[in-house]
């Protein structure tokens, strides 16, 4: 019996009853990077909207590491967004010190935009 493509190129099957089903696997990644939350909301927004993208990434190997940058790059933008808005509202530790109320609302009020703003450019692209 002539070989298939499938095995020409290296791939074997498996019997199972009646059928052969090949034997796939995925490739390995090269690192197992940690993924923190802003990669773990990017890759449940792939798996909902964009199936086609995830399913590649997963099926090349490349996802983990791809959710590992993006969460790295999407938690430096996070960082500098919100140092960068505390100081040009005045938010310091001396108005926390003073204040710790009004401390707390402008630093929620900050936090909350910059959580926007990363995921309008990161996490929804």
């Amino acid at each position: 019996m002539a070989k298939t493509i499938f095995e020409e190129m290296g791939g074997t099957y498996v019997r199972q009853g009646d059928y052969f089903i090949p034997c796939l696997t995925l490739p390995a990644e090269k690192e197992n990077k940690p993924i923190g939350i802003w990669g773990q909301r990017h890759k449940r927004y792939l798996q909902e909207h964009k199936r086609a993208t995830y399913t590649t990434l997963l099926t090349s190997g490349k996802l983990n590491s791809y959710l590992a940058d993006i969460d790295e790059q999407a938690e430096e933008m996070f960082s500098r967004l919100v140092k960068q808005m505390a100081e040009h509202e005045g938010v310091t530790e001396l108005l926390k010190a003073e204040n710790q109320m009004l401390w707390v609302q402008k630093m929620n009020s900050i936090r909350n935009r910059a959580v926007e703003i990363v995921n309008h450019e990161f996490i929804f692209r």
